[in-house]
């Protein structure tokens, strides 16, 4: 098992940034693909950034690119995501997952086996 546990959430203005963090617990996190979801009320979780075990691969949404950033310590066992030039349409709940698959050079964007419970972003205009 492994336990994710997200902090770095807060109110910031629009253009401000935040650096999200993910500690994990239990089994290491150092071989398994992780990535970054958030989800508004009434929508669907959507994926914002992946970065596979070693840091080799990374994958950004479309809305994420050029101004998130994912990175790992798998030293410390967690997973960051610095955001810059926030705007109010990034205002989500923002969670950390991880993968279940052996360590590869891949970016899954779905099928996430482990969950934080999520560190609220909320953008002012």
């Amino acid at each position: 098992q492994v336990q994710l546990v997200e902090s770095g959430g807060g109110l910031v203005q629009t253009g401000g940034s935040l650096r999200l963090s993910c500690g994990a617990s239990g089994r290491t996190i150092s071989y398994r693909a992780m990535a970054w979801f958030r989800q508004t009320p009434g929508k669907e979780r959507e994926f914002v950034a992946g970065i596979n075990w070693n840091g080799i691969t990374i994958h950004y949404a479309d809305a994420a690119n050029g101004r998130f950033t994912i990175s790992r310590d798998n030293a410390k066992n967690t997973l960051y995501l610095q955001m810059n030039s926030l705007k109010p349409e990034d205002t989500a709940v923002y969670f950390c997952a991880a993968d279940d698959a052996p360590p590869g050079f891949g970016v899954p964007q779905s099928g996430y086996h482990y969950w934080g419970q999520g560190t609220q972003v909320t953008v002012s205009s």
